[in-house]
């Protein structure tokens, strides 16, 4: 069982997972109001994600991994703009092992970025910049996912 360290941090993003090696391993998907998290989400369903949370995202550490979940409030729901807010099969919770932090412009993701990361809840996470809007954007996320080792 996995038992947080410390109280949950809520934050404004979206996480989607993949299964690898028998555990749920997650992209947490941040940005501001209105970028595409949702739509990100959505398009990364269907090409073999999972949901975990939409719009807010408990985040926790646990034996020195990240993890997160949906507030229960949101559990297995997803905003489809035009259409609502609609049922979605979920997950309970995912590790997180990198974070996309989508960008406005698709001229501001660089071509060959340096490795960055982020700590969160006193774990380091790898980052990526992404222009959510991008047709490739859920296959990038895969991909990213498979330099990490973390998506077969």
């Amino acid at each position: 069982m996995i038992r947080p360290e410390a109280p949950p941090e809520i934050r404004h993003a979206g996480l989607i997972a993949r299964r690898q090696d028998g555990f749920w391993r997650g992209a947490l998907i941040e940005g501001p109001s209105g970028i595409g998290k949702s739509d990100l989400a959505l398009r990364a369903l269907d090409a073999g994600f999972r949901l975990v949370a939409d719009d807010r995202v408990l985040m926790f550490a646990a034996a020195g991994r990240l993890y997160g979940k949906a507030p229960e409030t949101l559990a297995g729901l997803i905003e489809v703009r035009g259409l609502g807010v609609i049922d979605a099969a979920a997950l309970p919770f995912c590790q997180v092992a990198l974070v996309i932090r989508c960008v406005a412009d698709p001229a501001a993701v660089e071509r060959l970025p340096d490795p960055r990361s982020a700590t969160i809840k006193g774990v380091s996470v790898p980052v990526f910049d992404l222009w959510p809007r991008e047709p490739a954007a859920p296959t990038k996320i895969g991909r990213m996912m498979q330099s990490l080792g973390v998506a077969s």
